[in-house]
């Protein structure tokens, strides 16, 4: 496809980089002209220097022969402008990213006026991420496929666990699980496991099941499984709002620490049923009186990447609450990941990996069949989820008399809102949505995973 991007920033510059990847044929546009010359030279893609709201400059950029516009800047208004000028003189499918929360509260009547395929609201998407990390206190990351209906977990084996030294087998032979582990990182290294592959302490899985599978497995290896009941956030931002609106209704006891008063007494308005502490989070006698060693979770959720590395190691050390941290450079992740931090989000992954998902459903309706994508491993796998619309060679095959390629696992077969965890005998029919783990790259149908 023929994809413009307006914002050479982080988001943009990683959009860039993973959709040019997929082979699409990207241009960039930024008014300062050294960030556009570097994410053009860097990612061999074009670049044009300017406002993205202009007609002049979308014309230069191509808008007339593109499929989509994706505007991330740093200004809602602009990103709304750049989409309404490019429907209206390209009339191609536009994204905006609109962080504003009173844009939030419109954002129906904004997409229908405007005539936006997606708006992508960060701080929105980075809490329904946390919720979804709190629902699995032993997971690293949470991703779901089939509408919902199948998890993908990653957690890391602890010191001591049942699986280390144990085979794959032993989860279904010795557990009696059924669930899939579908890929391996140990050190530097990636592996797509067969039966055979003997796990061990400090490898980091990757499991797919049902939630309520899922529960039973982490429970049968000693990880947490219990409810979590009480959440202390350090940060009092957007994302803090809307993550404390998520877990409310669902019992679980918030208290936020904010230093801005203002805030504060804006957040006591906004959530009367949460607990909002004035004082600097940072400070430890303030974190023990608040009770951090009784917390079941902490999310250090500051605007200081430092500050929040600092607070969730302070948290582990003392406490065995579910860790989140927030933070905003990418460039040191390959550091942060060896800290224990517990999960690492970052916002400007998050803010992409939606946006590159609503592109994959663009590309089903032009010959792609990847319903979801989702990167694993730092980009060094993925999980693909693929709709069987037509009879093939693989539909109708014993799975174990298929010849796939290598370092390739299916690991789910959805029929119908029925879940199969795949043996050799189970067979692929029409109407199956079909999760594939690998880390081969670019994959656009199911057949492409034989050899």
């Amino acid at each position: 496809m023929q994809i413009i991007i307006v914002g050479c920033g982080n988001v943009g510059a990683t959009l860039t980089e993973q959709l040019s990847q997929e082979g699409h044929n990207i241009t960039v546009i930024d008014m300062d002209a050294q960030r556009a010359e570097s994410v053009a030279n860097r990612f061999d893609v074009m670049g044009v220097v300017g406002n993205g709201a202009s007609f002049n400059v979308q014309n230069e950029a191509g808008i007339e022969d593109a499929d989509l516009l994706i505007a991330v800047t740093t200004s809602d208004e602009l990103n709304l402008l750049c989409c309404l000028i490019a429907r209206k003189t390209g009339g191609c499918n536009t994204v905006a990213r609109v962080r504003n929360p009173i844009y939030n509260r419109e954002i129906g009547y904004i997409k229908e006026e405007l005539g936006l395929s997606m708006v992508i609201n960060p701080e929105y998407a980075a809490a329904s991420e946390i919720a979804r990390l709190l629902k699995f206190p032993s997971a690293i990351k949470v991703d779901t496929f089939a509408k919902g209906r199948v998890e993908l977990l990653q957690c890391k084996i602890s010191e001591g666990s049942v699986l280390s030294g144990q085979p794959l087998t032993y989860i279904s032979n010795g557990l009696h699980c059924d669930v899939l582990i579908c890929s391996v990182e140990r050190g530097e290294e990636v592996y797509i496991p067969s039966g055979n592959f003997e796990l061990q302490e400090k490898d980091v899985i990757t499991v797919v099941a049902s939630s309520k599978k899922a529960n039973e497995f982490f429970r049968k290896i000693g990880m947490a499984t219990n409810r979590i009941k009480s959440c202390m956030i350090v940060g009092g931002g957007e994302t803090t709002y809307y993550l404390a609106k998520q877990l409310l209704p669902m019992g679980i006891s918030i208290k936020i620490i904010e230093q801005n008063k203002e805030r504060c007494n804006e957040l006591s308005d906004l959530l009367p049923q949460a607990m909002i502490i004035h004082g600097d989070g940072t400070e430890r006698n303030l974190l023990y009186e608040e009770g951090l060693d009784q917390a079941h979770s902490f999310v250090s959720w500051t605007s200081l990447d430092e500050e929040n590395i600092m607070l969730s190691l302070f948290a582990q050390s003392v406490s065995k609450a579910k860790t989140i941290t927030k933070v905003h450079r990418i460039d040191y992740d390959e550091i942060i990941d060896k800290l224990d931090l517990g999960s690492v989000l970052y916002p400007k992954h998050i803010t992409s990996e939606y946006i590159l998902q609503y592109v994959r459903a663009m590309q089903n309706s032009i010959g792609s069949n990847v319903e979801t994508l989702y990167r694993l491993i730092d980009g060094k796998a993925e999980a693909l989820e693929f709709r069987v619309r037509e009879r093939s060679e693989l539909v109708g095959v014993p799975l174990k008399e298929l010849q796939l390629k290598e370092n390739l696992l299916i690991a789910c077969i959805n029929r119908r809102g029925t879940i199969i965890t795949p043996g050799g005998q189970d067979m692929i029919e029409v109407g199956d949505t079909v999760v594939v783990v690998t880390t081969n790259k670019g994959f656009h149908d199911l057949r492409d995973i034989l050899k």
